[in-house]
């Protein structure tokens, strides 16, 4: 049923009966119903998205006409007319605040969910060796109803996915970084330390750690990290980004720590001057700029 400007449909029927003095009056509750009645059906297609072009019309009752007593003069019947406009407008205000409340709790639940779905994927696939799920288009994992079962070809024990290598639970955290995922590559690479201190990979790991604490805002906990990175393993593969990245998050420090950065820049180049690649060298020119290194 289409919304019907009921309102609209009286008023003629009201102004004759008015002065003419209260014509403009008229004109303005009859503006302000053509208002309601745009704004009601904004309401009604927020509300109803993708529904049909046929709007509900509104649940609202006129209120039941007084009895006058006997000698008593009528109300001005664009007086009763102002005060429903009054009543519709205070009703629809309150219906939109609590739709757009609704809207925001809805939004709230898709990113919890969807941060729900990640931690569990990478539980899944990650740190509990399961297989990935099937890629889009290929045949569901349950067969149809009523189907046969096929017998099973390899024991129990065998079917079980294999854990993951130490190399792909590193390239599976390092994924994660790439993506800008910082909080599951976080989980990520400190499971992979932890598990494997004195891996080829570890100085990588515990330098990604750091950065991504670095990119987290967190420059407190990623100078930390890299300073253990370097103090542990001066050798690894990632021990001169280390002391690198450990100048900058002490300049991201509140307040500041130039000293301490230049300290850390000059350790950088008294360990490793001669073994520094070229981008590696022009960042740390770059950073000591930064700092105001002498």
């Amino acid at each position: 049923m289409k919304f019907k400007p009921l309102l609209l449909l009286t008023l003629p029927l009201l102004l004759p009966a008015v002065p003419a003095a209260a014509q403009q009056t008229a004109q303005q509750v009859e503006g302000r119903v053509k208002k309601l009645e745009s704004e009601m059906r904004a309401v009604q297609r927020k509300v109803f998205p993708g529904g049909s072009k046929e709007y509900f019309e509104a649940e609202i009752q006129a209120p039941a006409a007084p009895v006058t007593a006997p000698g008593v003069p009528a109300s001005n019947p664009l007086s009763d007319l102002s005060r429903r406009v009054d009543s519709l407008e205070s009703q629809l205000t309150t219906m939109t605040g609590q739709i757009e409340e609704n809207s925001f709790k809805v939004r709230q639940l898709e990113a919890a969910l969807e941060k729900f779905k990640t931690d569990a994927e990478f539980r899944l696939t990650t740190l509990e060796g399961g297989a990935p799920p099937p890629a889009a288009g290929t045949a569901g994992v349950f067969p149809p109803p009523g189907a046969p079962t096929a017998p099973a070809t390899t024991p129990p024990q065998q079917a079980a996915a294999a854990p993951l290598t130490p190399e792909q639970e590193y390239n599976a955290a390092y994924g994660l970084v790439t993506a800008k995922n910082y909080p599951a590559a976080e989980k990520a690479l400190s499971a992979f330390i932890a598990k494997n201190p004195k891996h080829a990979r570890a100085s990588n790991a515990q330098y990604w750690l750091g950065r991504t604490y670095f990119a987290q805002n967190q420059p407190v906990q990623a100078a930390r990290t890299l300073l253990e990175n370097y103090q542990k393993r001066p050798e690894g593969e990632r021990a001169p980004e280390s002391l690198l990245w450990l100048g900058k998050s002490l300049m991201a420090f509140s307040p500041p720590s130039p000293q301490k950065a230049c300290e850390a820049f000059d350790q950088l180049e008294e360990s490793y001057g001669k073994k520094l690649s070229q981008s590696l060298r022009t960042q740390l020119v770059d950073a000591r700029s930064a700092a105001r290194c002498g």
